[in-house]
């Protein structure tokens, strides 16, 4: 308020602080009157005096050209959403003092460095996590919790091997750009660190023992011996450590406690290998949990349960109201978009939601037609079940080559046709009778079919239907 009545000052002074009134002595005090305008942000609307002690004594403050400019531009540099409040310089008995006018912010809450406050009576205190949802629920704004500061961490809990070693150089790789600035800069770029400490998603991606602080951050794996749980259960791991080494860890081992399957096709030298289940969407599903999961709830955790015909991925936190498992793969959310940035900057994640189309295409290209996966979420949970194809192996006709038979189908390839002294001719070490039991060996497995008598027999590719 510009140019305010000495009387009226006074008057406004000697009623002392409350709910709208804070007392703030020194200029020097800049986190504490930031702390104020969080919480008069969040609260209602207040007025902060500085100059003047918690008793109402007015002592004044100095004031030069730059004084009311770069208090605002502190406030507002270290508030989320920025706050620019009315601020002014009165004189009361030959002292000056500061009047900073602080509206009520229509989207909540706002953070100062942080750390987000609220206006209770004549104090001020930190909101907590679940007001602080209220507050964005009311307000029609959202509270990510992974671009919140990790209060209780600092910047030596970040890997900073890690972040070289790894993350830049693969950042690097696949832009094909060098990263310029130094590595706390890029990390603040990314939103990983705030006003010099980590935030929650700094840790998750690069701390040196994320557990230490979220100690639910991690994957469980059990792998079972049958098709259900309460039988036997083969194995279980725990992955920790940040979250790009759980993704790599995890997906690594549920490959290799997969099977795969190689067959030669009639048609075809080289042997296809095909895998029990579509390997993308394995590791599409472990990042998926790992990304989008509730991480403000640590009672619980991301788990794996590996059978012998199905996979089941449990991931902490249900699907938002718009978000269906019908709708799933035109839609996309993002529990956490800070995790979701840093992931896809390398790789991890798939631009503009499109990992749920990739899973479905997949499915669809699969040698052995796999069943579709299945969504099973409520309000707190979403569990994706993949389906294996192993019973299908068996259904399969595995055909087997010599490495003389596999030459031959590919001379077929350029020449049409082939006679057993032209086979001889490509093997001249073997014998004829040899060649023609090579020869009568691809006619019973179904790739060659004899044409011709007696001398002037030959044999070529069998064709489809014939």
């Amino acid at each position: 308020m510009m140019n305010m009545d000495e009387k009226e000052l006074l008057k406004l002074i000697e009623k002392g602080e409350a709910q709208k009134m804070e007392f703030k002595e020194s200029l020097s005090l800049k986190d504490e009157i930031g702390e104020e305008v969080s919480a008069f942000s969040n609260t209602n609307l207040g007025r902060i005096l500085v100059g003047v002690k918690d008793t109402g004594e007015v002592v004044g403050v100095q004031v030069g050209k730059k004084t009311v400019k770069d208090l605002a531009n502190y406030i507002k540099t270290h508030t989320d959403n920025h706050i620019f409040p009315k601020i002014s310089v009165e004189e009361i008995k030959d002292r000056k003092i500061i009047v900073i006018d602080v509206k009520e912010s229509p989207e909540k809450p706002v953070f100062f460095k942080g750390k987000a406050y609220k206006r209770v009576g004549d104090s001020t205190h930190k909101l907590s996590a679940s007001e602080m949802r209220k507050l964005a629920k009311e307000s029609g704004s959202r509270v990510y919790w992974d671009e919140q500061i990790c209060e209780e961490a600092s910047l030596g809990d970040i890997d900073w091997n890690f972040v070289k070693e790894f993350f830049i150089l693969r950042y690097e790789s696949l832009t094909e750009r060098k990263v310029t600035g130094s590595d706390k800069e890029l990390l603040e770029a990314l939103n990983c660190i705030k006003n010099n400490k980590p935030t929650n998603a700094g840790i998750l991606l690069f701390g040196k023992d994320p557990q230490k602080f979220f100690m639910n951050s991690y994957i469980a794996l059990a792998r079972y011996k049958g098709k259900r749980e309460g039988i036997e259960r083969l194995d279980y791991k725990e992955f920790v450590g940040n979250l790009l080494k759980q993704i790599d860890n995890c997906d690594r081992y549920v490959k290799e406690h997969t099977a795969v399957m190689s067959r030669l096709h009639p048609y075809k030298v080289e042997r296809e290998d095909i895998p029990e289940y579509p390997l993308f969407s394995i590791r599409e599903l472990i990042v998926n949990a790992v990304c989008h999961r509730d991480y403000s709830e640590q009672r619980t955790k991301v788990i794996v349960k590996m059978f012998d015909d199905h996979i089941e991925y449990y991931n902490p936190g249900g699907l938002p109201k718009e978000i269906t498992p019908e709708n799933i793969t035109k839609k996309q959310f993002s529990r956490n978009p800070t995790i979701a940035k840093v992931l896809s900057k390398i790789g991890y994640i798939e631009e503009l939601g499109e990992g749920w189309d990739k899973i479905i295409e997949e499915h669809k290209k699969h040698s052995l037609k796999p069943k579709m996966p299945e969504i099973d979420t409520d309000r707190y949970t979403i569990t994706v079940t993949l389906f294996s194809t192993k019973q299908k192996f068996e259904q399969e006709k595995i055909i087997e080559l010599n490495e003389r038979q596999k030459q031959a189908v590919e001379y077929l390839r350029k020449h049409r046709k082939i006679t057993n002294k032209e086979y001889r001719r490509l093997f001249p070490r073997i014998s004829t009778e040899t060649a023609r039991l090579d020869l009568k060996d691809l006619i019973d497995k179904d790739i060659l079919e004899k044409q011709g008598t007696k001398k002037g027999v030959f044999y070529r590719i069998k064709l489809k239907g014939g």
